[in-house]
């Protein structure tokens, strides 16, 4: 079994990929030792984002009604089975994109649980409180939790590389073959979706 980190591609904004951190953590619990979070950021609202970051919903991305009607039930099953309780009645014009940069920064310049500590602080300000992780000031109430000072977020959303190096990790992610998320990677095999903590064990670990 390799020592390597998993790699996890996810999106703040699907709650799917919240599902499957939560199945993640979960079997996290059954290790002897810590299973390291690579992240890899993606971005779900890039064809629909304005530049002013509001979401365009007129834009055809082949997502009606029925499929959000249909993924809310997949979201509600699978809340169910993971014993998870989450905010449903989002808005869809909660935008990821000011979460990533902060996230992307706070990975590269600070200790790892730093980072680890942000990350799942935005999803439970997201999924959990209904919060809008696109409010800098959402975001400096996250990272000021996990010990980073709210002048860095500011700085880091201000920070025009930082934004650069941000989109060429989402392309990246798509060069890899990346098409949807949460997609898990470990020595050369993927996992995607949400999928039960026995099946990221199988992925790791490689046996029954």
């Amino acid at each position: 079994m390799s020592d390597d980190p998993i790699a996890v591609y996810s999106d703040y904004v699907c709650p799917f990929c919240y599902l499957g951190r939560e199945s993640l953590a979960q079997y996290q619990e059954t290790r002897d030792e810590e299973l390291r979070i690579d992240w890899h950021p993606f971005d779900l609202r890039a064809g629909k984002r304005n530049p002013d970051g509001s979401i365009d919903h007129s834009v055809d991305d082949g997502k009606g009604e029925e499929y959000y009607e249909q993924a809310k039930q997949n979201v509600q099953r699978l809340q169910e089975r993971y014993g998870v309780e989450m905010e449903l009645d989002l808005s869809r014009e909660v935008d990821s994109l000011p979460a990533q940069v902060v996230s992307l920064h706070i990975r590269e310049q600070h200790p790892y649980g730093t980072w680890l500590a942000f990350d799942e602080g935005v999803f439970t300000a997201l999924w959990q409180e209904g919060r809008d992780i696109g409010d800098p000031e959402v975001l400096v109430d996250v990272a000021t939790d996990a010990g980073v000072e709210g002048a860095t977020v500011r700085g880091a959303l201000d920070d025009d590389d930082l934004r650069a190096r941000l989109r060429e990790r989402f392309e990246a992610a798509q060069e890899t073959g990346i098409t949807g998320v949460p997609t898990f990677l470990y020595d050369g095999h993927a996992a995607r979706g949400a999928v039960p903590p026995e099946q990221l064990r199988r992925l790791v670990e490689g046996a029954d």
